[in-house]
């Protein structure tokens, strides 16, 4: 079985960056590697998977930055409503693929997601009505199980646009570099982390290539928070066990309570009305239409011609950090509501003419494009620079940048984005 592992792996691995993986099944133990085995073949396990690790970072580095800042509930003692063989059972019934004992830790966040935060999932309820079925094709398409869709409840409460204080960005709260790694582009007039489908279908390549790592959807989830490498530490200081609970203690302070957290959120997800919790108005249209757009377009075009509100279509496309969709570069796509889909057909004619020259004329264009947007500069790092030499050149202060980019150190990369207001 090992054997067969290492071997789809290697060749998943082998593939260049971007490229389809394989839907190909894996014979794996759910209850881990080593669970039978001596000391010797945990070893060897262990062994086995630090060769596959070196050859991942390798192939495909991805930094190991957290991602999400979950409340943590050590040593807090909730009481709940509801019984604790009522949440045992209720686990069982919709626990189909995450094998994971229920214990007081996995108690606390069922009881925080379904008892302590019901106007906060009444709001996640309502999107969830809207991405849940996007996240869902995305995850059927490679194979992969449903439940996980219930990362995006924990990695930023189904806010697109949302930002963690190290940088990630999105629904499913990616770093720069990492982005990048997965092919998703970032420049003066897009970030496609804040693009609902796009950033999906990269989180579900990334957890697929955790999984032909460790063939484990615990450690696999584990390791979408902290990094391949933390979680291959833990398993080495767990002395070569894979299971979760073995590793627990190795794991990062925020990392213990992920999978956890996960297990909160689906359940509460799942048994929302048995605790009372009925999902609120949400402004996002069940059905959207996709236009493909092949010119520079305004969402304010778009909102004066075809009624749509501009609010609304910000909803929609996020990606568009400046309200302009840069099809002239490259082709993008714009989603509205389905019930617009004829009005917006019938003024292609004259929509991307109306109001262009104050709206999208070449100055306004230049001036995005190399960082400015009259009340911010979106600056990429590059080679040499340091927070003191980019302060000086926009006459701002060290503290400032960090606050602007919720950075916690001076430390900087090149290719990184940094948001400078004036």
């Amino acid at each position: 079985m090992r054997r067969t592992l290492a071997i789809s792996i290697i060749c998943l691995l082998c593939l260049p960056l971007g490229a389809q993986i394989a839907e190909t099944d894996f014979p794996v133990d759910s209850t881990g590697i080593c669970e039978s085995a001596g000391e010797e073949e945990a070893a060897d396990s262990q062994a086995t998977i630090d060769s596959l690790l070196s050859v991942w970072y390798k192939t495909r580095p991805v930094p190991v930055d957290t991602f999400a800042q979950l409340p943590d509930t050590a040593g807090v003692i909730l009481t709940a409503d509801t019984p604790d063989s009522v949440l045992i059972a209720r686990l069982e019934k919709i626990n189909s693929f995450i094998t994971i004992p229920f214990n007081e830790t996995v108690r606390r966040y069922m009881i925080l997601y379904s008892e302590k935060m019901d106007e906060k999932m009444s709001v996640m309820l309502a999107q969830s009505a809207y991405y849940f079925p996007l996240f869902e094709e995305i995850l059927d398409k490679y194979d992969m199980p449903l439940e996980l869709k219930y990362m995006s409840v924990i990695e930023s409460a189904l806010v697109p646009t949302a930002r963690s204080r190290a940088g990630a960005r999105g629904i499913w709260q990616f770093m720069y570099t990492t982005a990048r790694r997965y092919g998703l582009n970032i420049n003066s007039f897009m970030d496609e982390r804040l693009d609902v489908v796009k950033s999906a279908d990269a989180a579900a390549r990334y957890l697929k290539d955790a999984y032909n790592v460790f063939g484990d959807w615990v450690l696999a989830i584990s390791s979408y928070n902290c990094g391949a490498g933390n979680v291959s530490k833990a398993i080495r200081r767990a002395g070569g066990s894979m299971k979760f609970w073995d590793i627990y203690p190795y794991l990062p302070r925020e990392t213990r309570g992920y999978v956890p957290a996960f297990v909160g959120a689906m359940y509460a997800m799942v048994y929302h009305t048995a605790h009372g919790i009925e999902p609120g108005a949400s402004p996002l249209p069940i059905q959207v239409d996709t236009f493909l757009i092949q010119k520079n377009l305004h969402f304010k075009q778009v909102g004066e011609m075809v009624g749509v509100p501009v609010e609304l279509i910000k909803e929609l496309n996020p990606q568009y950090t400046h309200d302009i969709i840069p099809g002239k570069d490259r082709a993008c796509i714009l989603r509205l509501p389905y019930n617009y889909t004829g009005k917006f057909l019938s003024v292609q004619d004259t929509l991307y003419t109306h109001k262009a020259d104050s709206l999208i004329s070449p100055k306004i264009m230049k001036n995005i494009s190399e960082g400015g947007n009259g009340n911010s500069v979106c600056y990429k790092v590059r080679s040499g620079d340091n927070l003191g030499k980019i302060a000086l050149r926009y006459h701002c202060s060290v503290a400032q940048l960090k606050k602007w980019n919720h950075l916690r150190s001076d430390m900087i990369r090149v290719g990184q984005v940094l948001y400078i207001y004036r």
